[in-house]
C-alpha cells in the first residue's frame, strides 16, 4: 500500500510517500481503505521528535491519529461493524496516513457530513467530549473556551451547547465570525481577556476550557475563580502548578458516537479548513504547524 512515512525524526520534508506494508484488523478493531485522515498537533510533535521521550516510536512511522474510510476487514470479537460500513475514527499513536489503517475506536459517519469532515472528527470530537464531560453538568453554566474556533474548541462548543451552557469563545479576529454562527458569543484572545469577557457576561464564567496552544491557563483559573472548574486539553505541565484538570484523548467508540449524532441533529460539524492530496503530506503537516487550520488528506 501507499504511505506517508518518515524514517528519522525532523521538519516535514522528512516525510515520504512510499510502499510500505498492509496492517490488518486484530482483535477488537477494524481494517478500514482510507478515504481520507487528518493532521493533529501529535502528528508534527510526534514527527519533530518533540515527544520522543515519552511517546518514542519505531522508524519508519506513518503519521496520523483519526481517519474515514470503508471498513474492509472486521477483526475477532466485533460484533457492531461490517464489511461496506463507511466510519470514522482512531486508530494507533501514528498509522493512518496511508491506504489501508486499523482502528481501534469507531462510528458510522453521518449523513451529513462530507468524508473530509469525518476524517476531521476523530481525535477534535474524542478531546472535546473527553473535556466537556470532565466539567461536569453544563445546563444552565456560562463556559469560556479558550481556542473556541480550532477543531477541538469548535467540537466543545457544539457539545456545550447541545448541553445546555452559554459558551462564550476566543479566536483571532478573522474567526469570529465563524464562532458568531456556531452561535458562540465571540472575542479575541490575548491580554485583557478578562475585561472582554466581563463586558461580555458581567454575570460572570462558570467554568472555562484551555482548547489553544496558548499561556493563558493562568488567565482562565482567574477569570473563573476556581481551578478546579477548569480543564485543559494543551498545558499538562500547568496544570498540575495550578491545580487544573488535564484531560487527554482516548479511543472510545461511544464518543465518536456522540459526536456523530450531534452531526446527524445539525448541531456539529468538524472544522475543515484545507483539503490536500497524500502527496502534499509535507506542506499539510507544515501549514499546520504553522497554526493555518485544520488539515485534511483525502486519498480516495
Amino acid at each position: 500500500m501507499l504511505a506517508a512515512r518518515f524514517h528519522r525524526y525532523g521538519d516535514p520534508d522528512v516525510l515520504v510517500v512510499e510502499e510500505a506494508r498492509e496492517p490488518h484488523a486484530g482483535v477488537n478493531a477494524v481494517r478500514i481503505k482510507v478515504r481520507a485522515m487528518s493532521v493533529n498537533p501529535i502528528d508534527y510533535l510526534l514527527r519533530a521528535g518533540t515527544v520522543r521521550d515519552v511517546l518514542p516510536l519505531e522508524l519508519p512511522a506513518i503519521p496520523g491519529r483519526d481517519a474515514a474510510g470503508v471498513i474492509d476487514e472486521v477483526g475477532e470479537g466485533v460484533s457492531d461493524a461490517n464489511v461496506g460500513d463507511v466510519v470514522f475514527g482512531l486508530g494507533g499513536l501514528a498509522d493512518t496516513a496511508a491506504e489501508f489503517a486499523v482502528l481501534t475506536a469507531w462510528s458510522a459517519v453521518p449523513a451529513t457530513w462530507s468524508v473530509e469532515e469525518a476524517a476531521a472528527a476523530g481525535l477534535a470530537s474524542v478531546t472535546a467530549a473527553g473535556a466537556i464531560d470532565a466539567l461536569g453538568d453544563l445546563s444552565g453554566s456560562t463556559l469560556l473556551i479558550e481556542g473556541a474556533s480550532g477543531a477541538v474548541g469548535s467540537a466543545a462548543a457544539a457539545f456545550a451547547l447541545a448541553a445546555g451552557a452559554r459558551v462564550i469563545g476566543t479566536a483571532r479576529p478573522t474567526n469570529l465570525q465563524y464562532l458568531t454562527d456556531l452561535g458562540v458569543l465571540a472575542t479575541t484572545y490575548g491580554p485583557g481577556l478578562a475585561e472582554r469577557v466581563d463586558v461580555l457576561v458581567p454575570d460572570g464564567i462558570d467554568v472555562a476550557l484551555h482548547a489553544a496552544p496558548s499561556a493563558s491557563l493562568p488567565d482562565l483559573v482567574e477569570i473563573v475563580g476556581d481551578a478546579t472548574r477548569v480543564v485543559t486539553v494543551i498545558d499538562k505541565a500547568g496544570a498540575e502548578r495550578l491545580g487544573v484538570r488535564a484531560v487527554d484523548a482516548v479511543n472510545d467508540s461511544g464518543l465518536l458516537a456522540r459526536a456523530a449524532d450531534l452531526g446527524q441533529r445539525g448541531l456539529y460539524t468538524p472544522r475543515v479548513d484545507r483539503v490536500l492530496p497524500l502527496a502534499s503530506i509535507r506542506e499539510a503537516h507544515a501549514l499546520a504547524e504553522s497554526g493555518a487550520g485544520k488539515m485534511v488528506i483525502a486519498l480516495a
